[in-house]
């Protein structure tokens, strides 16, 4: 355990973080993910809304605010993005556009001949005034701008939109966003844009990400440690559980104490269950002194690439050791 702390110390001051979003999401405690058969690959990022930005209450107050007239173009954006079998990420990213230039109104006026919903303007090319103010047109040019956007599934969707929009004040969509995530639930039955599994209160309900993260690393018993390892022979205490995760589609930060503070949804670490990451670190008041990370099998064992000299393994927990962080961490959204 001591050259481990001192390995993985020195391997957080080397690396170079990839770091996401502080957006969490949660594996269904319904069953236990590490022996559920027929593991199915879903589509998943950390990196992709709805953010906090202000909360649910924030967002359920802003969507109270808005009248007929509005809520009938939100339900048109949702309508058209159905028709489009566009993920619901888009609709939110046009939301919080529409919301942005408009108030979500066809306007007939606006800055120059910005026109409609989005305020789109003829004279670059959008469309003719009678077509950038009709919302059926407005909002399927939109989304025909989007899907041209180089990684808009990546990107926060007030980013997204301001790739659309091209405003000369990029950072007023996020004002929305908490509005828009709220409104996908509401009118679209959607409480997940990034696609991870439907929302329950802070946390998100993922399906089976954690059974293939836990499929994989199990496939790798034996392979040695190597510090700074990213396989496919050889790997450190994070960049395995970074493989893994991969492998169902969920994207984590590759250092262990980032994994920490921004890889999912905190837990107390003595309800971990199978599929979670659990922490060790040389002050635990400090997460970034963390200096190993393991992945929950449940039944109090875990399985962890240890330190040099060893192999991946499986390991039994010693929930009073002083070192172990006391919250774990549920990769996902």
């Amino acid at each position: 355990m001591r050259v481990m702390l001192v390995v993985g110390a020195l391997f957080a001051i080397i690396v170079i973080a990839v770091a996401t979003s502080g957006v969490t999401q949660v594996v269904s405690n319904s069953t236990n993910p590490a022996v559920t058969a027929g593991f199915a690959r879903m589509s998943c990022n950390a990196a992709i809304g709805p953010w906090d930005a202000g909360g649910g209450d924030k967002g359920r107050y802003d969507a109270s605010r808005l009248n007929d007239e509005q809520r009938n173009i939100v339900a048109r954006i949702i309508s058209i993005g159905q028709e489009r079998d566009l993920p619901p990420l888009a609709w939110q990213i046009a939301i919080q556009a529409g919301m942005t230039e408009s108030g979500l109104r066809p306007l007939d006026y606006g800055d120059r001949d910005s026109l409609g919903i989005f305020q789109m303007r003829p004279s670059m090319g959008w469309g003719t005034e009678e077509q950038v103010i009709d919302p059926t047109y407005a909002i399927n040019k939109f989304y025909d701008v989007l899907l041209k956007v180089p990684g808009w599934e990546e990107k926060r969707p007030g980013d997204s939109a301001q790739a659309v929009e091209r405003s000369a004040f990029p950072d007023r969509y996020h004002n929305w966003e908490a509005m828009a995530a709220f409104l996908l639930g509401e009118l679209g039955q959607i409480s997940d844009p990034a696609g991870c599994g439907e929302g329950a209160g802070e946390f998100l309900l993922a399906s089976n990400a954690a059974g293939i993260a836990i499929e994989f690393t199990k496939q790798q018993l034996g392979e040695p440690y190597l510090w700074g390892g990213n396989g496919p022979d050889a790997w450190d205490c994070s960049g395995i559980l970074v493989k893994a995760f991969a492998e169902a589609g969920v994207k984590i930060p590759r250092v262990a104490n980032d994994q920490y503070e921004q890889g999912g949804a905190h837990l107390p670490v003595r309800e971990a269950q199978a599929g979670d990451l659990v922490f060790w670190a040389t002050d635990t008041s400090n997460p970034r002194t963390v200096h190993h990370v393991a992945m929950y099998l449940g039944g109090d064992e875990y399985i962890h690439a240890p330190q040099t000299g060893d192999v991946v393994k499986i390991s039994k927990m010693n929930w009073d050791y002083y070192e172990l962080m006391p919250l774990a961490v549920r990769p996902g959204v």
